[in-house]
């Protein structure tokens, strides 16, 4: 479990800088210069037509720091959650196998314990840290331990409970992109209204230019922040559903194919 934690710390962090350079790139090359270039057409329109009505530009709306830091957020919440996803989807795929390989109706008793043991470790290679049979490794080992099918139970739910709780508390750098995306937006709409009123002198002389491209600032911030934290909580809520279908098909797996199976020698009391 360490080696996997800190194997996905460093798809994080290079997952991160990978999708800044990308973004980085793609705003330098693109996205500014397009931007740049349809404002000023546009001031030079304005000045042969008087009357000229501005446009909106898709470059313009994405072209300033937030709406960056945005979508750097938001690409980075996507490429954790998409591991995240494939990870669950690796450990959805054992539920459909019979790792146990034992005939329907042979019971299971305490005797038996070792040799299942032996037949998870070789039917799971890699796979012994999901789940699945850690659930099943912890309920058999009760059951050899205690011989009472109760205790083997409810080992088996213990550690499908605790599961869906780390799983719950590993999307909490998730839930502060999810935060810290609108309150991105914030500050680039408080830094834009900060910087159309710097310019209120010029609007009483009568050039609004520096005004409404400020206050563009200001609400295209928050519009973009706002579009992309409303999809990012979709996906979120999409991979909370497939971390909780995980633990209770796997405590439903465990119920099916190992405890309904379990049978502890009946002790005839003389009389």
């Amino acid at each position: 479990m360490k080696t996997d934690g800190a194997t996905e710390l460093l798809f994080q962090v290079f997952s991160l800088l990978l999708i800044f350079i990308l973004v980085h790139a793609t705003y330098v090359t693109v996205i500014r210069p397009e931007a740049e270039a349809f404002m000023t057409k546009q001031q030079e329109l304005k000045k042969d037509q008087e009357n000229h009505a501005a446009k909106q530009n898709f470059y313009v709306v994405l072209k300033d720091y937030e709406q960056e830091a945005c979508i750097i957020l938001m690409l980075w919440a996507t490429a954790i959650m998409a591991w995240k996803a494939a990870g669950i989807y690796r450990q959805q795929k054992l539920l459909a196998k019979d790792l146990l390989r034992l005939p329907e109706d042979l019971p299971i008793g305490p005797e038996d314990t070792r040799e299942l043991l032996e037949r998870l470790d070789k039917a799971l290679g890699n796979a012994s840290n999901y789940l699945l049979p850690r659930a099943m490794k912890t309920g058999i080992l009760r059951f050899a331990a205690t011989r009472n099918v109760h205790d083997a139970a409810t080992a088996v739910r213990d550690v499908c409970a605790s599961e869906g709780e780390r799983q719950d508390s590993e999307l909490s750098i998730i839930r502060y992109i999810a935060w810290a995306i609108p309150s991105v937006g914030f500050i680039g709409t408080v830094r834009g209204i900060g910087a159309a009123l710097s310019q209120a002198n010029r609007a009483v002389e009568g050039d609004i230019t520096g005004v409404t491209q400020n206050l563009g600032v200001a609400f295209n911030s928050t519009f973009i922040a706002l579009v992309l934290s409303i999809v990012l909580m979709f996906f979120i809520h999409q991979l909370q559903l497939m971390q909780e279908r995980l633990v209770l098909d796997t405590e439903q797996y465990c119920d099916q194919h190992l405890i309904s199976r379990l049978r502890t020698p009946v002790t005839n009391i003389a009389n």
